[in-house]
């Protein structure tokens, strides 16, 4: 019979005490924190505050409301003052199995941080207000935490083991606050490498893999050149997130620091198109495509060829430059001012399309998905540290409840066909209900329920139905063989592609994934590339 949790938690805090007993070590030179009376010199204690997440309770910092951040495309993410994050470094438990950084994938998803980070050392060194080691900790196994503070899910929240008895560790906070702290500190500024080996290497695509593989082999001390199709670098963090949630002021930051540390940035270069393959190939030592998955995936139904349907990610791109260009004045977005909008698609890039079109002053937004609506709790079979298969409801939802009084998705939903009018313009969207049932071997799928058609009022169409793969110019350019998903093939567990010299990484490689995934992707690239140049690597990845 299983424990009841009471008593796991009991189990859990002798456990913790009798390690603090017989287990701890030494430390020196640690300054003391609100609430610690621990001694600075040659004090003898555990990690943390063993009873801290008994002592504190949980806080996170409280963001703007609906109604005010609608007004402008600013982030809107309030913060916590270091000394109140201090406190929450302390409810990190130092738990025997720390599965905050696990990565482990369970029922197919994953629990923990794929990047391993080091999550109870820099909680501890937040408690104790060593901010400095913290950064030193944190940028160890993370290229860019003010990217995954902004726009990770919290992976490493939900592997937390104090969700066994209470609410987690506010981890990615403390992650915001070390980095943030460490730029106004100077502790993020560039670090140019002592030597150079004289190895080249080409990058292609700017997105988070991308950026990671030529931040790690710069590091290492390669000359490396990244190339970016668009006019900006950082592909996905530049133009496929909105501003609100990752402002691009943070990204051109980093990028400023890269280039101090001598990475060559070239922008408007479309290997494939404008600039030849054969080009990278002759004059670099190693290439690494990482160009993302970029081949949104269509809805082929009556009706497609409408005026006013656009996929999801170039109405954000597109939404992003003209702010950034001109703050809207060039017009050269997609205008939803009054208008009836209509998502397809209930992931994090249609979330994204409802923030913005309300941002715009939409007359409506309806977003549809056809998976059946999640639990508001945890299932039985669904128990920690799994991922929380739960509804979740974004800050485009919460938005959009804010501004028209109800939740905007119709669950178990798809489209049938696109109506328009005589001069081609959309206005309208049939819609079916379906309904899910398990076939002969078990799996799920789902049939269309009879008599459940419906019209919606329509003027412009957001598709974001998730991406098909790699982009079949780029592929073809370097003549790289792709699997059946058409991402660049590799062996199992490794980034050299089919052609030699070549290697890929992110979601070009396995499929649209986190942010969080890709710099994981990057860093195990980038080792692979240092180890095919130098014979060897010292490259850490944890």
């Amino acid at each position: 019979m299983p424990l009841e949790l009471s008593t796991v938690a009991f189990l859990m805090e002798r456990e913790r005490a009798s390690k603090q007993k017989l287990f701890s070590l030494p430390r020196h030179g640690v300054s003391q924190s609100s609430g610690d009376k621990r001694r600075l010199k040659g004090a003898w204690f555990t990690m943390g505050k063993p009873t801290g997440f008994l002592d504190y309770e949980r806080k996170v910092s409280a963001d703007v409301d609906p109604k005010q951040r609608i007004k402008n495309f600013n982030e809107f993410h309030g913060h916590l003052s270091l000394e109140e994050q201090q406190l929450q470094g302390a409810r990190c438990m130092d738990c025997g199995v720390p599965f905050c950084q696990s990565g482990m994938t369970l029922c197919g998803m994953t629990s923990g941080c794929p990047l391993h980070n080091l999550v109870p050392e820099w909680n501890d060194l937040v408690y104790t207000g060593n901010w400095e080691q913290a950064y030193n900790r944190l940028h160890k196994t993370n290229n860019f935490p003010e990217f995954t503070a902004r726009v990770c899910p919290a992976l490493c929240e939900a592997a937390c083991t104090c969700n066994l008895t209470g609410e987690p560790v506010a981890t990615r906070e403390n992650e915001y606050a070390i980095i943030e702290n460490a730029y106004e500190k100077g502790y993020a500024a560039a670090r140019p490498p002592k030597t150079r080996t004289g190895k080249t290497v080409a990058v292609v695509g700017s997105g988070p893999a991308g950026l990671t593989v030529a931040d790690q082999l710069n590091k290492r001390g390669h000359l490396v050149t990244v190339f970016e199709r668009s006019d900006r670098i950082g592909g996905l963090l530049m133009y496929g997130i909105p501003n609100m949630k990752l402002d691009k002021k943070v990204v051109e930051r980093k990028i400023k620091v890269m280039e101090e540390e001598g990475i060559r940035f070239v922008t408007n270069a479309d290997i494939g198109k404008n600039v030849k393959a054969d080009k990278l190939l002759k004059e670099f030592d190693r290439v690494v495509l990482a160009c993302g998955s970029a081949d949104p995936r269509d809805i082929n139904v009556p009706g497609r060829d409408a005026d006013g349907i656009y996929f999801a990610v170039d109405f954000l791109g597109r939404n992003t430059k003209s702010l950034l260009d001109s703050g809207f004045k060039d017009k050269k977005y997609v205008d939803t001012k009054d208008r009836h909008v209509i998502i397809i698609g209930g992931g994090d890039t249609g979330n994204d399309c409802v923030a913005t079109a309300i941002r715009h002053g939409a007359g409506s937004v309806t977003q549809i998905e056809m998976m059946p609506k999640a639990p508001d709790e945890r299932a039985q079979n669904n128990p920690w540290p799994e991922w929380p298969k739960i509804c979740k409801t974004d800050y485009g939802q919460e938005e959009a409840a804010a501004v028209y009084g109800h939740d905007p998705r119709i669950y178990e939903s798809t489209v049938k066909e696109f109506i328009k009018d005589k001069s081609g313009k959309l206005k309208g969207v049939k819609t079916v209900r379906l309904v899910w049932e398990k076939d002969a071997s078990g799996r799920m799928i789902n049939k269309e329920a009879a008599g459940s058609e419906k019209v919606l009022d329509a003027d412009i169409v957001l598709i974001a139905a998730g991406f098909l793969g790699a982009q079949k110019y780029v592929t073809d350019a370097f003549q790289v063989e792709v699997d059946q998903r058409a991402n660049v093939k590799t062996a199992s567990g490794a980034f050299q592609t089919s052609v030699e010299n070549v290697f890929t990484a992110g979601d070009m490689h396995t499929g649209q994934s986190l942010v969080v995934k890709a710099i994981r992707q990057g860093r195990e690239c980038a080792r692979e590339v240092d180890g095919s140049l130098m014979g060897y690597t010292n490259l850490y990845i944890q």
